[in-house]
C-alpha cells in the first residue's frame, strides 16, 4: 500500500472511535489530516497524539447536522491547506426506538446528521477534487443498512441512504479520478456500542463466525486501502468489515 504523503484528508466524527482510529491511520501514512467533530477538546487530544507520532493534523469545530457550520468549516479548512483530497463522512448518531414510539425530532435529527451532513460536505468539496483530477470520498455505513434492525429504522435508513448516495456519486464524478466507495462496519467496540449490556454483547458476537468483535482499528485499515493508490480502480463499492455476519453482494 503506497503511502499518503502530501494528502489533505478531512475525517468527521474525529474525536473518538472509529474516526479517531481513520485520522490516526491516515497520518501514519503520512496524509495531513483536518480533525472535525463538535468536542473540541477532545479533537485537541486527537491532534496531540498524532503530532506526537510525528504526524500531522488540524483540529476543526464542525457539527454535521448546520448547514452552517460545514460551509463555514469546509470553507476554513480549504483556506487552510488549499485542499481536501480524502474525506471520510464517519460522523453519526443513534436516536434507537420502535417505529409506533418514534418521534419525528429523533428521525430528523439521525437523518440530518447521518445522511444530509454527508452530502452537504461532500458537496462542499467535491470542486476542488473534480478540479485536481484526484479524490476519495469514503462514506462510513453499517451492517444494518445491509440487513436492516429492529428500533433503528431512522440509522438503518441513513445507512442504507449513504450506500445509495456512493453508488451515485460514484457514477457522476469516476471519469475525473474520484472515487467513492463506502465501508460498512458490523458490530465494533466503539463508545457507540458501549451502551449494549453483556447479555446483548453476548448475543452480538455469537451472529459473528469469526467470533469476536471488531475494532475500531479493523475499518481503519479499510479506509487506509480505499484511500490509497491501491484503491484506483475501485469506486462505487461497498466494503463488509463485519467479521462474517453479513455475506452479501
Amino acid at each position: 500500500m503506497s503511502g499518503l504523503q502530501g494528502r489533505v484528508a478531512l475525517v468527521t466524527g474525529a474525536s473518538q472511535g472509529i474516526g479517531r482510529a481513520c485520522a490516526l491511520a491516515l497520518a501514519a501514512q503520512g496524509a495531513t489530516v483536518a480533525l472535525a467533530a463538535r468536542n473540541e477538546a477532545k479533537l485537541a487530544e486527537v491532534q496531540a497524539e498524532i503530532e506526537a507520532a510525528g504526524g500531522t493534523a488540524a483540529a476543526f469545530a464542525l457539527d454535521v447536522a448546520d448547514e452552517a457550520s460545514i460551509k463555514a468549516g469546509a470553507k476554513e479548512i480549504l483556506s487552510r491547506f488549499g485542499k481536501v483530497e480524502i474525506l471520510v463522512n464517519n460522523a453519526g448518531i443513534t436516536r434507537d426506538g420502535l417505529v409506533l414510539r418514534m418521534k419525528r425530532a429523533d428521525w430528523d435529527d439521525v437523518l440530518t446528521t447521518n445522511l444530509t451532513g454527508a452530502f452537504l460536505l461532500t458537496q462542499a468539496l467535491l470542486s476542488a477534487m473534480l478540479k485536481n483530477r484526484w479524490g476519495r470520498i469514503i462514506n462510513i455505513s453499517s451492517v444494518v443498512g445491509r440487513t436492516g434492525q429492529a428500533g433503528q429504522v431512522n440509522y438503518a435508513a441513513t445507512k442504507a441512504g449513504l450506500i445509495g448516495l456512493t453508488r451515485s456519486l460514484a457514477r457522476e464524478v469516476a471519469s475525473r479520478g474520484v472515487t467513492v466507495n463506502a465501508v460498512a462496519p458490523g458490530y465494533i467496540e466503539t463508545p457507540m456500542t458501549a451502551v449494549l449490556n453483556e447479555a446483548q454483547t453476548t448475543a452480538m458476537i455469537a451472529t459473528i463466525p469469526l467470533g469476536r468483535a471488531g475494532t475500531d482499528a479493523d475499518i481503519a485499515q479499510a479506509v487506509l486501502y480505499l484511500a490509497s493508490e491501491g484503491a484506483g480502480y475501485v469506486t462505487g463499492h461497498v466494503l463488509d468489515v463485519n467479521g462474517g455476519m453479513f455475506m452479501g453482494g
